[in-house]
């Protein structure tokens, strides 16, 4: 881990049960009132989660356009559709309410709408040279972490995604309000939770960016996820646990803005774009298979994360054989499917997948560990 090293990240975080219901006077705070763009999905409008919010927002002055049209795994054409209204509308600020797909779509809106630039230009790393408008994010599940993270995810073919990963894609605003989180489906809440895990164990382990500060919001998410992952699944309403679950969401993810993440997640993109398996759940498949690869060289920073959280052993080897056994009973323990196997992916597929992964090349330089595609495939057969 190198000293010197720079971290950025979102502006300004508000951490407050019941916030999102008075959204209109808290951006009545930081916003001349303007036309409004509040991106969402059909999940989220068809439960009325957003409607507080939207309320306020018009009751406040900010007259609020809805588009609500973004689907899982959110295709160019979704976002160029979005686009294309918040220009037609006059729009002169974005709010993104939903999970990773919903602000992944309203950050690169924010950026598409001034006109600027394509967005086929902007796909890869520090590629963005257009200007945006303002942007605030509101997380409905604890997971993606997007709210915090200068990442947009893109399906761009069938079955192929590409990233745009830039500095202007940092909101200017993230609101955290657990109240948004309450009664999330068992499975959703499993799927997003380990996903949030994967991000602070990946930070941690960042081969070229680790860095203090990463480390130790790193280290602080995982014990808020791990100790409270398992209540949010079996007790939906518990608020404690919703926070916990969603402010340590949110640390993680700005670990992983700035120490970024490795072969968990770029073996679970082909699991997402071929079989349409929920992103969080396609990282729990693979990863203690990875970690297992990992631990010829990341065996003594698996020992601390094994440590952090209250695990016992005597050597880094026993400490990661520790540490991969309570992420499994963790994983078990919230009912999510733990076999590719289970996910109707037959084992003439793992080839496919894994010359599929090694298409995440920005992702696996960062992994511990060098992965070719002979190692994919061996992680993908242990998965099954």
């Amino acid at each position: 881990m190198s000293s010197s090293f720079v971290f950025e990240g979102v502006a300004s975080i508000m951490v407050d049960d019941g916030a999102a219901a008075n959204l209109g006077a808290v951006l009545s705070e930081r916003y001349a009132k303007t036309r409004t763009m509040l991106v969402t999905d059909k999940g989220i409008t068809s439960l009325g989660l957003a409607d507080a919010a939207i309320s306020s927002l018009n009751k406040s002055g900010f007259e609020t356009i809805v588009f609500d049209d973004v689907a899982a795994d959110p295709a160019e054409t979704i976002i160029l559709t979005a686009t294309k209204l918040a220009i037609n509308e006059n729009v002169g600020l974005i709010v993104g309410f939903g999970g990773g797909s919903s602000m992944d779509v309203a950050k690169l809106v924010a950026i598409l709408a001034k006109g600027e630039q394509a967005l086929a230009d902007m796909y890869g790393v520090g590629k963005v040279r257009s200007s945006r408008l303002p942007l605030v994010l509101i997380p409905t599940t604890a997971g993606t972490g997007s709210e915090v993270t200068p990442i947009s995810v893109v399906t761009t073919g069938k079955h192929t995604k590409m990233g745009v990963s830039d500095r202007a894609l940092f909101a200017d605003m993230a609101l955290i309000d657990a109240t948004l989180t309450a009664g999330l489906p068992r499975h959703v809440t499993a799927a997003t939770g380990i996903d949030a895990m994967v991000h602070a164990i990946e930070a941690f382990t960042s081969r070229i960016k680790k860095n203090l500060i990463s480390d130790t919001l790193a280290k602080r998410a995982l014990v808020m996820l791990g100790s409270n992952i398992v209540q949010a699944c079996e007790k939906p309403d518990d608020m404690d646990a919703r926070r916990a679950m969603l402010t340590g969401a949110m640390l993680a993810g700005q670990a992983f803005a700035n120490a970024p993440v490795g072969a968990v997640h770029a073996l679970a993109y082909p699991l997402g774009g071929r079989f349409h398996i929920p992103h969080g759940h396609s990282n729990s498949l693979v990863l203690p298979h990875v970690l297992r690869f990992n631990a010829s060289s990341a065996a003594p920073m698996y020992a601390e994360l094994a440590e952090t959280v209250g695990l016992a052993g005597s050597t880094d080897t026993q400490l990661t054989d520790a540490f991969i056994k309570w992420l499994e009973d963790l994983t078990e323990a919230t009912g999510i499917e733990r076999r590719l196997r289970d996910m109707t992916i037959t084992q003439d597929d793992l080839p496919m997948l894994a010359t599929d992964a090694m298409d995440q090349s920005r992702l696996l330089i960062n992994n511990p560990v060098d992965v070719d595609e002979t190692d994919a495939l061996k992680i993908y057969q242990e998965s099954w």
